[in-house]
Formats: C-alpha cells, sequence, structure tokens
C-alpha cells in the first residue's frame, strides 16, 4: 500500500485509537522536502486543529513566533541550519512544545543529540502513519498529563484548597439565580470577568462554571491565588523561567499561564497581585504574549482570563496600591456573588448537601438537621460566609451532633466556650470577624482599623477555615 493510499483510508474515521487530544492539536511541520510535508499534511490535517508547515529553519522560527504549537516534527537533515541545531536554539530561548526528530540516521549519536537538544521522540525514516501518529499522540498525552499534574500540585499546595462544590452553584434563591443567569450568558464569551464579592462566598465555583460552561471546557482550568505565592517566586509561576534564570532554575520551566493554553485561568485575590507584576500582567491581556524569566522571546498563548477579589479595587486604585489601566481592563464584565445572609434558604440545601457529602468521605452517619437547628442556621450571619457552614458542617458529622450552643444562637458558638465563657483567643476571634463583618469582609481595611497587618488577618482567617 502506498502512503497515499494508507493516508486516504484513514481520513474517513476520527482515528479514536490515537487519543482524545489529537483532534484539538496544533502541529509544525519542518522539512525541506516537499514531498514528506505533503504527506504530513494529507495525514494530519483532517485529524487535528490546526497545521502549519514549514521548509527550513528559519520559516520554522518565525512560525513559531507567531503561534504556539502542541508539536513540531521536525526533519534534522536540512540546508542552512540543521533540526537539532535549530531545536537547541529554540529551547535556549523559551521553546516549550513537544519535538519528534525525523531521521534516516538510526545511529546512537543521533539518538543521544535529539534528548540533548530537547526532542522528545524521534522516528525513522521510512516509516508508516500509524508510527507517526502514535508518536504525536504519545507527545500530546505526555504534554497533557504534565501540565495536569503541575496544575494539581499548585493546587495542593496552596492555602485553604479545598474540593468542595467545584462547578456547582447549589441554591435557588433569587440571588444565586441571577449569577446563573449571568454565567450562562458571559461563559460562551471570551471576555475577561470580574467576580467580586466577600471571602467564601464561592467565586472559585462560579469560575469554573464559566469554564465547563464555554468552548474551552475540554482545556485546562488553572486556578492561582496571587496573594499564596511568595512574592519572590510568583512571576516564575505565572510566567515560566529557562534554566539558569535564577539561582534555583536548575531547568527549564513552563509557567501556569502556558498551562492555560486553550483554556481558562483563574487569578484570585487579585488585588494582591505586587504592583510590579501588574504592568506585566496588563501586557499579556493585551498580546496574548508570555515572556519566561530569563528569556529574550515573548510566546504566543490564548487563554481566557478570570479575575477575584474580595477588595475594593476602584480604592486601591485610588490609593495607588492597583494600577487604573489593569483595573479598567479586567472589570468588563463584573459579577458580584452575594453573601450567604442574603441568600435565604440556600443555606439549607447547602447544609443538606454537605452532610450527605461529609457522611460519605468519612464513613460516619449524617446527622438529622431538624427545624430547631434549621432555624438557627437561617438566624446567623455567617461572617465567613459556604466556607464557614461546611466547616460547621463537618465538625456536627464529626461529633455526631450539632454544638449544644446551636440551639440558643450561632452567635454564641462564635464566641467558643463551655456555659459562654470566653477564652482570650475567643475574644480576639470574636472582634476580627466582626471587622470583617463591618467592612464587608475587606480584610485590607478591617486590617487598618485594627491596626494590625493583613497578613495577620489572612493567618488567623485560615486557622478559623473563614
Amino acid at each position: 500500500m502506498s502512503l497515499e493510499q494508507d493516508v486516504a483510508g484513514r481520513e474517513s474515521s476520527a482515528d479514536p485509537e490515537f487519543g482524545p487530544w489529537l483532534a484539538g492539536a496544533s502541529i509544525l511541520i519542518v522539512d525541506d522536502e516537499p514531498g514528506m510535508r505533503n504527506f504530513l499534511v494529507k495525514l494530519l490535517r483532517p485529524r487535528c486543529k490546526r497545521i502549519e508547515e514549514a521548509a527550513n529553519a528559519k520559516e520554522a522560527s518565525h512560525k513559531v513566533e507567531e503561534h504556539p504549537f502542541d508539536v513540531v516534527i521536525l526533519d534534522n537533515i536540512m540546508p542552512g541550519q540543521n533540526g537539532l541545531d535549530w531545536l537547541a536554539e529554540q529551547r535556549a530561548s523559551g521553546f516549550f512544545a513537544d519535538v519528534i526528530l525525523m531521521t534516516a540516521y538510526a545511529d546512537l549519536e543521533t539518538a543521544i543529540g535529539a534528548l540533548r537538544a530537547g526532542a522528545v521522540d524521534f522516528i525513522i525514516k521510512p516509516f508508516r502513519s500509524n508510527q507517526l501518529l502514535n508518536a504525536v499522540s504519545r507527545c500530546l498525552d505526555r504534554s497533557r498529563l504534565q501540565r495536569e499534574n503541575d496544575v494539581l500540585r499548585h493546587e495542593l499546595h496552596s492555602p485553604g484548597h479545598q474540593s468542595f462544590l467545584r462547578d456547582r452553584l447549589v441554591g435557588s434563591s433569587r440571588a444565586i439565580q441571577s449569577v446563573r443567569e449571568t454565567v450562562a450568558k458571559v461563559a460562551p464569551l471570551p471576555t475577561s470577568v470580574l467576580l467580586t464579592g466577600m471571602s467564601g462566598t464561592g467565586k472559585e465555583v462560579v469560575a469554573r462554571s464559566l469554564h465547563s460552561l464555554s468552548s474551552r471546557a475540554a482545556k485546562l482550568f488553572v486556578p492561582i491565588n496571587c496573594g499564596a505565592i511568595p512574592a519572590d517566586m510568583i512571576e516564575s509561576e505565572l510566567f515560566g523561567h529557562l534554566k539558569g534564570a535564577f539561582t534555583s532554575a536548575g531547568r527549564a520551566r513552563e509557567g501556569l499561564f502556558m498551562h492555560a493554553h486553550g483554556g481558562t485561568v483563574f487569578l484570585d485575590e487579585i488585588g494582591d497581585l505586587p504592583f510590579l507584576l501588574q504592568s506585566k500582567l496588563l501586557r499579556v491581556l493585551e498580546d496574548r504574549r508570555v515572556r519566561p524569566v530569563g528569556s529574550e522571546r515573548e510566546v504566543p498563548f490564548d487563554a481566557r482570563f478570570i479575575f477575584a477579589t474580595n477588595a475594593d479595587l476602584a480604592r486601591r486604585v485610588d490609593e495607588g496600591s492597583f494600577r487604573a489601566d489593569l483595573y479598567f481592563r479586567i472589570n468588563v464584565v463584573r459579577i458580584a456573588l452575594p453573601p450567604l445572609k442574603e441568600r435565604g434558604d440556600d443555606v439549607l440545601e447547602l447544609a443538606s448537601m454537605f452532610m450527605r457529602e461529609f457522611s460519605g468521605q468519612l464513613g460516619m452517619p449524617a446527622v438529622a438537621i431538624d427545624e430547631h437547628v434549621r432555624a438557627a442556621l437561617r438566624r446567623y450571619d455567617w461572617p465567613g460566609n459556604i466556607r464557614e457552614l461546611r466547616n460547621l458542617i463537618e465538625r456536627a458529622v464529626i461529633l455526631g451532633a450539632f454544638p449544644a450552643v446551636l440551639g440558643n444562637s450561632l452567635e454564641r458558638h462564635e464566641t467558643g466556650g463551655e456555659g459562654g465563657r470566653q477564652t482570650l483567643a475567643d475574644v480576639e476571634r470574636r472582634h476580627i470577624l466582626a471587622m470583617l463583618r463591618e467592612t464587608g469582609g475587606d480584610r485590607e481595611e478591617a486590617a487598618r482599623r485594627l491596626g494590625i497587618s493583613r497578613k495577620t488577618i489572612d493567618r488567623k482567617c485560615a486557622s478559623w477555615n473563614v
């Protein structure tokens, strides 16, 4: 069977045996032989999202500057610069795409050279179409797994990481229905969204809903808490870095922004982004290009951005701690998340859901939510919002009953201690939470009024699961 016949025979099917990611792949073919390029284009175009071709290293350089590719299929022996030299040069300047080297020479020296230059696979000419498709699929699977692992590792190391709710907007109150309606309208659009509201109101839940309802749902959702990453590491985490860019950079690393290529970036606590990085983020939003730390080149990428904050960004702009141009750039569509106390009987629906989940997770019997408890849940102000409710239900499942003080008032539960006796820690907790309620959840303003640092409030709230 000829190569052309083999290609034609495969064009009529979706080739599920080559993995689920092939259809969305963007691939660059670099080869000086027109016949080989033609064969590869015919083989891959019906199966992939985007196919580009280049006849030499110079053309390939222009292509990778213009568009991000998932895989590059690279010939080694070409006039001018050979494939391995071109690849080594690109790797040194911040090129992270997987590369499959095509070679007619199956010797150990070529294989070692390919690995050193940064190729992840190589294929020996002549080859059959299924060999090439399998190599591409391996690259796509490897890249996808690596990015998913990096994102999951980042989430697990983030303070306050929780798996509850995820992309479920629970509740039937008018307030949450309005949020659902706005999400449904905005989700299919590429527009950036700013989510506002007190801590614990479910901003990440809404962000995940926007992602899952969009055309980007098959790609990664990358959540990033700007306040949880040390200031000296955040640029490298977001943009990536080259080997040797700083003391601990033992290898080149793709940043979280590039992990989200084709998907969604969720920047939580955007108000905590260091001022010097705000201008770099603005440039990313305008140009859709990322410059890894230590690199002279900007890498093109495509992702949707969703931002969240519990701070008053307009006031921070007036104070000079947040860039006005960035504020106007991200504040295109705003969705305000209502506090739990304004959601009526949603608190009961959420409590029932948490009760089922914790009972199943912990392997312990559910605790009855009787009318006495329901009335107390409705009556409480919930300064910690959904996160505080979840914490209460988890504690009830572990103890096998709701706290005794719940019957009198959840407000007394807030002070802690038997019979209303309070320790110094109880008084401190009550006073800080009261100030947070007074400032509408604005931790920066609460810290100013209390005469303590914002980090102190963040640390206290984290220890209280608020």
